[in-house]
């Protein structure tokens, strides 16, 4: 099981998503998702994901609320994944693991081809955090 943590980015009252390139396993290349990264030892979530979003993207960025905790099995490996709001003011469009970004709404967030763990984040934001892109 590794842990991980994502950010779901509101820039604008819209969703930043990131492209994956090519990837070891098939099922994950060249899928959208929310950035993120693996929680090193002796860190805090919000630690990591703030590490992450600098390593990624260039971003610093304040972290908000946790949106939900999930677990998803993939073939090769499972993820516990710790996905949290972050709402940023400006994004300069540095890509340093992702090979593209979408400024989307909600629902067309949804016509992305999504990494599997990350479908159910996008349930959840459907249902109890539309108001913050509206």
């Amino acid at each position: 099981m590794i842990e991980v943590v994502a950010a779901v980015i509101v820039y604008k009252k819209k969703i930043l998503a990131f492209r994956r390139g090519k990837a070891k396993y098939d099922y994950v290349s060249h899928k959208f998702e929310f950035p993120g990264g693996k929680v090193e030892a002796g860190e805090s979530l919000e630690l990591a994901l703030e590490r992450e979003l600098q390593e990624e993207l260039n971003l610093k960025a304040n972290i908000n609320e946790l949106i939900t905790t999930a677990v998803h099995a993939y073939p090769d490996f499972s993820i516990k994944m710790h996905c949290f709001l972050v709402h940023v003011d400006s994004y300069d469009g540095t890509l340093r693991d992702h090979v593209e970004s979408a400024h989307v709404t909600i629902d067309d967030a949804e016509k992305l081809d999504w990494i599997e763990a990350d479908r159910p984040v996008l349930e959840i934001l459907r249902d109890k955090y539309k108001h913050v892109f509206i």
